[in-house]
């Protein structure tokens, strides 16, 4: 079985070779087959085939001599030997009439074999009809032979008539069986792609594959498929897979060069590959003169003109011309590559060479008459033209003959509706050619890229030369030119002209930054692309971008020296000279300009070598009048007349010459004279081109000189009766709204809009101009509350993008809204939705409004955003993320140089996403957006940034570190990221590396105040206060101003907070307090400290009423009530800018009526805490205040219940001091409660996270006391007193009694004069711990 499938599997490969007409691989194969099963007859017939296809006629003839008698072959060969005497250049008429007559006696009694073997000569030589006979009679007589009915299906596939390929798939079913004939799998899989069904052709060929995994026609099957599902990654995949099989595979070798060519745009490493493809079509079919013609076709029309590649295509052409010598076809196509490289006079020769091959042929005629109409031989071309559209009818209708009609319209100056119409026509013919054809290698030769490239720059010729103006309806025939070039992009992405050129139709569209991400797409296939780079600075001069325009021409003319020959070239760079002031340097370039081979019309007959870059009559006028106003400005005003003069005379009769006018006009006002400059102008009637430019120019003299705002108006109303469209209603609309008159602007804005529906311009002006006029209600309701086509398509972009660019504070939402509001059809929400709704009830598909969509769906979710809706906002962003997920999927295949525009919009709605879930403290749907950002942007440093946050809080060090190192090796200066691996080093309690990575910050900058208040709690929580004075001494050496820095002091007020002197830390925070960056930070530092400057834990029980009566005193009680005034005053002074500073704002303005201490002031305090609480999800500072609040009213099991929620949160960074608080009160509660190893887990926690914690240390240092383990209690309160820097009269009292305790009489003696230097008045010290201590001693 397994030989038998191995013996159909080889005769199936030489089938399809024979079908590709590959027959130097026919004999391969046949002679491999001959090795495996010896001298088997059908191998050597196939071999003998091969031979005789290749023209070698004798060498088939003996080979076919030798066979002929075998029985199964028999028939073949003798109808074999026919064929090859007929080929041969001398016919032996004898032995043909001996063989027919052979033959004719053998048919008669031939076997089923033998005409199986028949029928499959005479289909491979595309006798279709005869083969069919005979495999008909063989299924007869074979009573329906499997092998007979599966022949019979490839005919009807391959006969090209749809009837019978209709019956093809019942044949192959029937011959197929149950069985995996690879022959019959094959057609089955070539049938369903005929029918366009290439998933299940594909699911064919992978079961060919499964059972024969090596056979080379399945996976080149497989390989074209996936090309027509249109996935090139597949693709690609597909054809190294063949390459690895088949080293010299030539549809693997070919695929690959297109997708260099195509896809990416590497010319290079294309060249290289055909190149490949060239050295294995030598080896391997090295007499096949058709096969290098076909290999050439596609590579020559996808190529651009590329002369690497033409150079290429043009060693495939002339091998199978020299092969072919007689082939009109081969010949034609040789012309074609030189007209491709320019050179003219070799076409015309070998033109006429094809039609001295064959009179009729049609091609190489239409050849000859691109060649005439080349060189100027317009009478010729127009004859021979002639004589082809009289012949159309039987030669049928051609795109490249309405083309050359356009172009000998053209060279006549015929008009241009007549120009328009053939090029139109040119359009429709070629597009209809590729209707039903899958993505394939006949597409791409079909498409030509090159052709329709030709057209596009023919449609250019008659577009305007500058971006349309606002409300400007875009030209009909830049909206052709974008069709056409999108077509090409979508199939092949990486060509750089048409890359260009969709960029240049986007500009002059007035879509600038679609423009410049095409240009840039373009620019980074090919960063030495002169013109696209002539292009960018075109678009920066337009945004008055004068440094990037320079830019931009300087790196020009590194890539191109040339292109200072380029008119356009010293335009641009005159033009930015002008602009920045250096108007001598502008009037010189403008000389070297004028200087150039095509400015004068004198020059345009001068001939030189090279090729000279065309410029157009638009280009030249520009050049002129560019340098009329240098000479202008530069006071010379008899030279700008002179050249004014030289222009009119070199533009007279002209189109142009309109503009001259409008510019003489000008020229007359700079001399005062009004009347003259109005008088020129009223001469331009409706029907002459610039007759809107000169209208405005009428108005803007009547306007600024005459003063009569009347006149002024009535320009733009003639203007609109002369030539009605959206343009000229919006100019009179501009024209109302410029005199103040927004009510008539709004009339006429809304005639314009019927007009132009879909114009967001418009729809904006309307909407500011109601504004003005405070008709809010009118701006979501255009006209009466109708939801009209204008409504539908203006509401969102109205009420979107003029709520975020005129409403700029919460304040001002509110009041436009409650102005809105009573108007009596709208609710607050409604008002928002209602346009937006409307907008999106409708079925969205076209790609430009998918992207509308999906921008306005960001728009909306930022509006609730302001409104603090943020649900709302995360609905709003979630639709968006779909529509954008669609948008990417569109673009990939639509528009590939949108798509990293498109991506970073997709990556920003995640991280928006992500940003809200963070602050509701949905940590882990934060993470998931932030990734899902990250796919789409892998190097954006702000979401890398906050998804290392992220992971932070959720305590995931090591995805946190990952994260910080990914975004170091990006950007290794990066502060946050340095800080945060700080932060991570600090956890892993690896201190040394913490400080290192901030002392690499502050090396570089010394200064840098940010990362020195990390440090400083950095080292507060690493238990190294000692070792911040340093540093803070270097950033005070660094700069000599660093004493009147607010940053500087805020960190020297931590550093003093931090070790317990909190009065000089309120004076230097007050030193930051008015500071814009440390400010806030600053007072909310300042307002904890007055509300709590011992640094207590409030709400704790344990050490209440340590202090015996001090803690109740009447000074102590007006302390604080002065503290509580102080931290209200400074409340007052915080401004926050984001939702969660108001929060913030919020929860200490009830710490501060806790501080109190009155029952009224804590009631209302924990109201407002459990509102927080409830209102956002696991709010730490809130519940903290809750269970504070709840042991000030004293319900312990409340509190209890609160700070239990808190034990059990993940640690974060950003509420890590209110982690402390909290863990620190919960022990307070469980000593209390006598539950001291509950309360030991907890104060562990705290010095885990805060090696500088006192008060936890404090704590460890009671329970010690309490359990009579007077040394280890001693030891807690050393680092109590250390780390409070020796200041606490209270922990200096207990490490005296635990000292005097454990028998440390002098260690006790010596705290407690340290305690009485500060306190000489701290009660029980002397008489309890310092006397006893003395009198140990002495005892």
């Amino acid at each position: 079985m397994a030989t038998e499938a191995a013996l159909a599997s080889a005769q199936a490969l030489i089938n399809y070779y024979c079908q590709e007409k590959y027959f130097h691989h026919v004999q391969m194969c046949a002679n491999e087959g001959l090795k495996d099963y010896g001298n088997d007859p059908v191998f050597l017939f196939f071999r003998a085939f091969g031979m005789l296809m290749e023209d070698e006629v004798q060498e088939s003839i003996r080979e076919l001599e030798v066979i002929k008698d075998k029985t199964d072959i028999s028939l073949c060969s003798l109808m074999a030997l026919i064929y090859a005497h007929k080929k041969s250049s001398h016919p032996d008429r004898e032995a043909i009439q001996e063989l027919d007559t052979k033959m004719k006696e053998l048919r008669k009694t031939a076997g089923h074999r033998a005409l199986y073997f028949a029928g499959l000569f005479l289909w491979h030589v595309g006798r279709h009809d005869k083969a069919r006979e005979y495999i008909d009679r063989m299924i007869k007589i074979s009573n329906g032979s499997k092998e007979g009915l599966v022949l019979k299906a490839w005919l009807d596939l391959t006969c090209g008539r749809e009837a019978y390929a209709k019956k093809a798939l019942k044949y192959l079913e029937e011959g197929l069986g149950d069985g995996t004939d690879v022959f019959a799998m094959l057609g089955k899989a070539h049938y369903l792609e005929m029918r366009q069904n290439y998933s299940g052709a594909l699911e064919v060929v992978n079961r060919i594959l499964v059972n024969c995994p090596g056979f080379i026609p399945a996976l080149i099957k497989k390989m074209k498929l996936q090309l027509a599902l249109q996935d090139w990654e597949q693709t690609v995949e597909t054809a190294l897979r063949l390459l690895q099989k088949d080293g010299h595979n030539l549809e693997a070798l070919r695929m690959l060069a297109l997708h260099y060519l195509c896809r990416e745009g590497n010319v290079h490493e294309a060249s290289t590959k055909l190149g490949d493809l060239i050295r294995a079509l030598d080896q391997f079919e090295p007499q096949n003169a058709h096969l290098f013609y076909n290999m050439s076709l596609a590579f020559s029309r996808m190529c651009e003109r590329n002369p690497l590649i033409l150079q290429q295509t043009q060693i495939l052409v002339e091998r199978a011309v020299n092969m072919a010598t007689n082939d009109a076809e081969i010949a034609t196509e040789l012309g074609y590559q030189f007209i491709l490289q320019g050179k003219i006079r070799e076409a015309l020769k070998w033109y006429k060479t094809a039609m001295s091959l064959d009179e009729t042929s049609v091609s190489a005629l239409t050849g000859i008459i691109r060649c005439q109409l080349i060189e100027g031989h317009l009478q010729d071309a127009d004859q021979q033209l002639e004589f082809l559209m009289e012949i159309q009818q039987s030669i049928g209708k051609s795109g490249e003959l309405s083309y050359l009609r356009a172009v000998l319209a053209m060279k006549k100056q015929k008009k241009q509706e007549e120009v328009i119409h053939l090029l139109n026509d040119v359009l429709d013919t070629h597009f209809s050619s590729l209707h039903g054809l899958p993505l394939g290698i006949q597409y791409f030769e079909k498409l030509n890229p090159d052709f329709l490239l030709e057209i596009v720059r023919e449609y250019l010729s008659f577009c305007p030369t500058q971006p349309s103006a606002p409300g400007q309806p875009v030209s009909p025939l830049l909206r052709h030119c974008a069709s056409v070039l999108e077509a090409i992009m979508k199939t092949a992405p990486g060509l750089h002209q048409a890359a260009f050129l969709i960029a240049k139709v986007k500009y002059l569209s007035g879509d600038i930054e679609a423009a410049q991400s095409s240009l840039q797409h373009c620019l980074d296939q090919n960063p030495s692309y002169a013109d696209a780079h002539l292009l960018m600075s075109q678009i920066y001069l337009f945004q008055d971008n004068l440094k990037l325009c320079s830019q931009s021409l300087e790196i020009c003319l590194s890539y191109s020296f040339e292109i200072r020959d380029y008119p356009l070239y010293n335009l641009i760079k005159a033009q930015t000279q002008k602009r920045m002031g250096e108007v001598q340097e502008a009037i010189k370039t403008l000389q070297i300009a004028m200087s150039l081979p095509g400015m004068r019309r004198a020059g345009t007959s001068v001939k030189s070598k090279g090729k000279k870059p065309e410029v157009s009559p638009s280009d030249r006028v520009s050049i002129f009048l560019e340098l009329v106003d240098a000479h202008r400005l530069n006071g010379e005003q008899h030279e700008a007349a002179k050249v004014l003069q030289d222009a009119i005379n070199e533009f007279s009769g002209t189109p142009e010459e309109l503009r001259l006018m409008i510019a003489n006009a000008e020229l007359s006002l700079m001399h005062g004279d009004v009347e003259q400059a109005l008088s020129m102008l009223r001469n331009v009637s409706p029907e002459q081109p610039y007759f809107v430019q000169a209208k405005q120019k009428m108005a803007e003299i009547y306007l600024k000189h005459r003063k009569d705002k009347k006149l002024f108006v009535s320009c733009y109303r003639d203007l609109v009766d002369k030539l009605p469209s959206s343009h000229t209603y919006l100019l009179l609309g501009d024209a109302y709204m410029n005199i103040q008159e927004p009510e008539k602007a709004i009339d006429v804005y809304e005639q314009a809009l019927k007009k132009n529906p879909k114009d967001g311009t418009l729809a904006i002006k309307i909407g500011k101009a109601l504004i003005k006029t405070h008709n809010y209600s009118k701006v979501f309701v255009l006209k009466g509350g109708s939801a009209s086509s204008t409504v539908l398509w203006c509401g969102p972009a109205i009420v979107l993008r003029l709520y975020l660019s005129v409403v700029n504070s919460q304040e001002q939402i509110n009041r436009k809204i409650s102005t809105i509001h009573s108007t009596p059809y709208f609710s607050r929400e409604c008002l928002l939705l209602a346009p937006y709704v409307c907008f999106c009830s409708q079925t969205v598909n076209e790609l430009s409004s998918l992207v509308d969509d999906s921008r306005y769906h960001v728009l909306l979710a930022k509006i609730y955003s302001k409104m603090e809706k943020i649900d709302q906002s995360i609905v709003s962003l979630q639709r968006a993320r779909e529509l954008q997920a669609r948008v990417l999927k569109r673009t990939q295949m639509e528009q590939p140089d949108a798509v990293p525009a498109q991506k970073a919009l997709a990556a920003e709605i995640c991280a928006e996403i992500a940003k809200h879930s963070t602050v509701q403290r949905d940590y882990e749907k934060a993470i998931k957006f932030y990734k899902e950002a990250l796919v789409y942007c892998e190097t954006d440093n702000r979401v890398m940034l906050e998804l290392a946050h992220l992971y932070l809080a959720q305590d995931d060090t090591e995805s946190c570190q990952q994260q910080c190192a990914l975004l170091l090796k990006i950007d290794q200066d990066n502060e946050a990221a340095t800080m945060m691996m700080a932060d991570l080093m600090f956890r892993k309690q690896d201190y040394e590396q913490a400080v290192f990575h901030f002392q690499q910050l502050l090396e570089r900058k010394p200064d840098n105040y940010a990362t020195l208040s990390r440090l400083i709690d950095l080292l507060r929580r690493a238990g190294k206060l000692e070792e911040i004075p340093k540093f803070l001494e270097l950033a005070e050496k660094n700069s000599s101003r660093a004493k009147l820095e607010p940053g500087f002091h805020y960190c020297k007020g931590l550093y003093l907070w931090y070790t317990g002197d909190p009065n000089d830390a309120l004076r230097h925070f007050n030193k930051a307090r008015k500071d814009s960056d440390w400010g806030q930070n600053a007072i909310y530092n300042m307002i904890e400290i007055c509300l709590n400057p011992d640094n207590e834990t409030v709400g704790g029980e344990v050490f209440d009423n340590l202090d015996g009566d001090v803690g109740n005193s009447t000074e102590k009680q007006e302390s604080v009530q002065l503290a509580v005034r102080t931290a209200e005053k400074l409340l007052k002074e915080l401004k926050p800018q984001t939702l969660q500073g108001h929060i913030q704002l919020r929860i200490m303005e009830n710490y501060c009526l806790m501080a109190t201490k009155q029952k009224a002031n804590v009631e209302r305090a924990l109201n407002t805490f459990t509102e927080v609480a409830t209102a956002e999800k696991d709010h730490i500072p809130a519940v903290l205040g809750m269970a504070t609040a709840y042991m000030i009213l004293k319900q312990t099991p409340k509190a209890r219940n609160q700070l239990k929620r808190i034990s059990k949160m993940n640690w974060n960074p950003i509420d890590a001091e209110e982690f402390e608080k909290g863990w620190l009160l919960l022990a307070d509660i469980y000593i209390q409660s006598g539950k001291y190893d509950m309360a030991g887990e907890l104060l562990k926690r705290c010095l885990r996270h805060n090696r500088a914690c006192c008060k936890a240390y404090e704590y460890t240092g009671y329970i010690m006391e309490k359990e009579q383990a007077y040394k280890d209690a001693a030891s807690n309160y050393e680092m109590a007193w250390k780390y409070g820097n020796q200041t606490s009269p209270t922990v200096g009292y207990k490490l005296a009694f635990n000292y005097l305790k454990a028998k440390r009489y002098v260690d006790a003696i010596d705290v407690c004069h340290k305690v009485l230097e500060l306190h000489p008045n701290y009660p029980k010290i002397r008489k309890d711990i310092l006397d006893k201590s003395r009198a140990a001693l002495r005892a």
